[in-house]
């Protein structure tokens, strides 16, 4: 398994789908997946320290596994089956642990809300991660924080 960093969220052009990236902690791959709006809102709220007058979905989940001591152990990017992205967010309560499966979306809306660390299994980065050189990184790297700085709810409608 390899350790992963949330890069952040934007929305791709032309197709104006959004998507979070994800680099690999000790190396030069990113992970693209593609989202959906409510997911990335959901991201974005989370990374910006939006508080929303209700819980989110996500903020509810947090809330649920706390009141019930629940531990988020490590979410996993465990596959990557005819396009699409699976992944297990592992938990543990009393002493024992138990692997719930999820959207990598999902798994990783609440990774940034319990700041649980993201991981991904070797061969979805193989077949799915992209290199960005290091001009291109810092280049994109500085989009996604423009894009944080600017998003709004409204963004993702």
């Amino acid at each position: 398994m390899v350790e992963l960093t949330l890069v952040g969220v934007r929305i791709e052009l032309p197709t104006q789908q959004p998507i979070v990236l994800l680099k690999e902690r000790e190396g030069e791959r990113f992970l693209p997946i593609w989202i959906g709006n409510v997911e990335a809102t959901a991201i974005a709220f989370a990374l910006q320290g939006v508080q929303t007058a209700r819980p989110m979905t996500h903020d509810l989940l947090r809330n649920l596994l706390e009141e019930l001591t629940v531990s988020v152990e490590r979410v996993v990017i465990t596959e990557l089956k005819e396009g699409t992205f699976f992944a297990n967010i592992e938990l543990t309560q009393d002493g024992s642990s138990f692997s719930i499966s999820s959207r990598p979306s999902d798994a990783i809306a609440l990774a940034v809300r319990t700041n649980t660390t993201i991981f991904a299994e070797e061969q979805v980065l193989s077949e799915a991660s992209i290199v960005i050189k290091n001009d291109d990184e810092e280049r994109e790297v500085e989009k996604f924080r423009e894009f944080l700085d600017k998003v709004t709810p409204e963004d993702f409608e």
